[in-house]
């Protein structure tokens, strides 16, 4: 569903990503894990199509990214690392503004059904966003990308600012969704939480992904001692 061939980015100088083959099924959660500056949201906006690929390609579902970015954008979904709503509007009318934009005319009935699925009742939905928490948040975007279809769904840092409860209502969500067929690629510096909701982690150093690992075989120690054997190396 998702995938990058000898993808590489380069500033000026500055090689930010290199030569990077990656492949995310449909139905499972892939974690990039590295230091800032590894190249992971690099990688990320490479995948969405608001950077020009120094070299290499990158398909969201079989669609060429650079030659037909706006089909491959209705296939994918992007939560950032902050989402930014409407503080004065409501989390249903937030999401009813957005996936009008994305071009979805679904029903109120309809969105509050998708708000719901992702945790987000009713009574949350009819308040203002600017009392939300980071992770309510979250979860209206999540739900304007499942109303619109999304098959690969995109995520720098979700994690981060969030409280353990929060963090665990994300996991579970996160693995609901791969039940529905939905590619995850997440960008994380959380080992425990990539390990608990990963399938497969990839470790990016310099712009490199240096190591991947199927999460199954691998406990929380494991990972973090191979996580730092490649960091300080």
């Amino acid at each position: 569903m998702i995938e990058a061939h000898g993808l590489g980015k380069t500033f000026d100088d500055v090689v930010a990503l290199e030569a990077l083959d990656l492949q995310v099924e449909a139905g499972e959660v892939f974690c990039l894990l590295g230091a800032n500056g590894a190249g992971k949201t690099t990688t990320i906006h490479l995948l969405l199509g608001f950077l020009e690929p120094t070299s290499g390609r990158v398909s969201i579902g079989g669609v060429d990214v650079e030659s037909n970015p706006t089909r491959a954008r209705e296939k994918l979904a992007y939560v950032p690392e902050r989402v930014e709503l409407y503080g004065l509007l409501t989390g249903l009318e937030n999401a009813r503004y957005f996936a009008t934009l994305a071009g979805n005319d679904g029903s109120d009935d309809e969105l509050l059904d998708w708000l719901g699925r992702v945790g987000l009742d009713r009574s949350a939905a009819a308040r203002r966003v600017a009392t939300y928490s980071k992770g309510m948040r979250q979860k209206v975007a999540l739900a304007v990308a499942l109303a619109r279809g999304a098959k690969a769904l995109l995520l720098d840092e979700p994690t981060s600012g969030l409280d353990p409860q929060a963090s665990n209502e994300l996991s579970s969500l996160l693995r609901a969704l791969t039940e529905d067929g939905v590619a995850v690629l997440m960008a994380t510096h959380d080992l425990f939480r990539a390990k608990g909701v990963g399938d497969r982690v990839g470790i990016m150093k310099r712009g490199r992904l240096v190591d991947t690992r199927d999460t199954a075989s691998l406990g929380h120690e494991e990972l973090e001692s191979i996580y730092l054997e490649h960091i300080r190396a």
